[in-house]
């Protein structure tokens, strides 16, 4: 199978618990990190991934909640996800993307 990724993806060999997060804060969700790269991550969602709907939510990486990525839905596959982290260029494209979708 041919790779055309952008970033080299990192497949962890242990379980590596993390958890989704609203952008609100008013949902919150257990997952297991499958893989990540400089530019996103392949994650297993504990539970329902219907409040992925919202597109945008934060990883959190760490128990304490200092350690956390903005993260963009880019797919589902039953409980696996991927998701875009996201930084000024890709908000950029994104916005740039919906102006002229929108003309």
């Amino acid at each position: 199978m041919e790779n055309n990724r952008k970033a080299h993806r990192v497949r962890f060999e242990h379980k590596h618990i993390v958890s989704i997060m609203g952008v609100d804060g008013t949902w919150r969700r257990s997952c297991v990190l499958i893989d990540a790269s400089a530019t996103g991550a392949k994650l297993e969602v504990e539970g329902s991934t219907d409040p992925l709907k919202a597109q945008e939510f934060f990883l959190v990486l760490s128990s304490t909640g200092l350690a956390f990525r903005r993260c963009e839905l880019i797919w589902v596959d039953g409980a696996h996800v991927g998701v875009q982290f996201v930084t000024a260029k890709t908000k950029a494209k994104t916005n740039a993307g919906k102006r002229l979708s929108s003309q």
